[in-house]
């Protein structure tokens, strides 16, 4: 931990990095196929609605010796209609099936006491119509689409509006890529996945405003020095909080993966998968996208600004100046006097480090 902990400060100090922006085509493409994939899936394959969405019937038996499979086969032979069935921890069942109405629940409930062994009586029967789950979708959508507004209204306040849009895009990304997943397994859309999907937003945004905000404070009066381009802060921004980035996501990461691996698959705990494959997949996304789309997006933003391509001009004209006379950037650049504390430089190569500036004195003399 104290290594990982030294390579988080010489990261933040600029001593060592990695170029994520002079490599954002890469990412960019990455993110690309992946959206890609996920769209195709979506449109092949579609989502696994749950009940509460297209309406149905949940029937719950007694401790019973019938199966999971024998109770999954019986109630499609009832209903003829898919059905999830899930073993409770008291020996009974929970049996759901989909786009069930009033008039045939009595007779599948009948059906289900007789070939179950159960009495029939003893077996609850809860409804879900359609129009109710309609209107729980139409609320979702209405939630997250608040949601977004809110996001782009507060960092184009907070910050400016080439970082909200360059967030929303994040945000957009880890929402396809979730809702790609879950088309591609078939895990069933219930309103836990909806309330995972506002949480991994959330997360999401929470990383990414981090990054800016570093990013904001490292390019005050950037036009007034002629040492680094605002790509440069930027990389050194994202790399100057890698290391946080990478702590927070683990540790969210790993209780959601007891949830699914442990709880869903060894469990047999179904309806944990829910809402844990949601974030599951939404935090990981949401790490990627603040590290690997949001900045870069930004910087992609801010080079096309006339003051930003001038200031790139003036930098790059400077340093063949300075190759041309046999002396490094940063000993040229150690002489200027307009530089701002805040930008402070970055290592665009993993393992670059900055060379002591020299101070015009031979050593040993005065």
């Amino acid at each position: 931990m104290s290594r990982l902990g030294s390579l988080g400060s010489r990261l933040y100090r600029g001593e060592v990095g990695y170029d994520f922006i002079g490599k954002r085509k890469i990412w960019y493409g990455v993110s690309i196929l992946i959206t890609i994939t996920a769209v195709v899936a979506l449109a092949v394959s579609g989502l696994n609605m749950g009940i509460e969405f297209k309406g149905g019937a949940v029937f719950t038996t007694p401790s019973t010796s019938a199966s999971v499979a024998q109770a999954e086969e019986s109630a499609v032979s009832a209903s003829g209609h898919q059905a999830i069935v899930q073993k409770l921890g008291n020996g009974g069942l929970r049996i759901q099936i989909t786009e069930v109405d009033l008039a045939k629940s009595d007779a599948i409930k009948a059906d289900l006491a007789k070939d179950l062994k159960v009495p029939e009586e003893q077996i609850n029967a809860d409804l879900v119509g359609p129009s109710w789950g309609e209107q729980i979708a139409n609320k979702a959508w209405t939630g997250l689409g608040i949601f977004m507004i809110l996001v782009v209204v507060y960092l184009a306040i907070a910050f400016e509006w080439r970082m909200a849009i360059a967030a929303l895009v994040a945000l957009i990304h880890d929402i396809t890529i979730t809702v790609g997943i879950y088309a591609l397994v078939g895990f069933e859309v219930t309103p836990g996945t909806v309330i995972g999907l506002l949480t991994i937003l959330g997360y999401s945004l929470y990383d990414t405003v981090v990054v800016f905000d570093s990013l904001k404070e490292g390019t005050k009066g950037i036009t007034k020095q002629t040492r680094w381009t605002y790509s440069e802060i930027a990389n050194r921004s994202i790399n100057g909080t890698l290391v946080r980035s990478i702590n927070t996501t683990v540790v969210a990461l790993l209780p959601v993966a007891g949830l699914l691996f442990i709880g869903g698959g060894v469990l047999g705990a179904g309806m944990l998968n829910d809402i844990s494959l949601s974030l599951f997949v939404g935090l990981a996304a949401g790490a990627y996208s603040s590290i690997f789309i949001a900045t870069p997006l930004v910087a992609d933003f801010k080079e096309r600004e006339p003051q930003m391509k001038a200031l790139k001009k003036r930098i790059l004209a400077k340093r063949a100046a300075a190759a041309a006379k046999g002396e490094s950037a940063e000993d040229e650049q150690s002489h200027d006097d307009d530089v701002p504390v805040d930008a402070a430089p970055t290592a665009a190569v993993v393992g670059q480090r900055q060379q002591p500036r020299g101070h015009g004195r031979t050593p040993g003399k005065r």
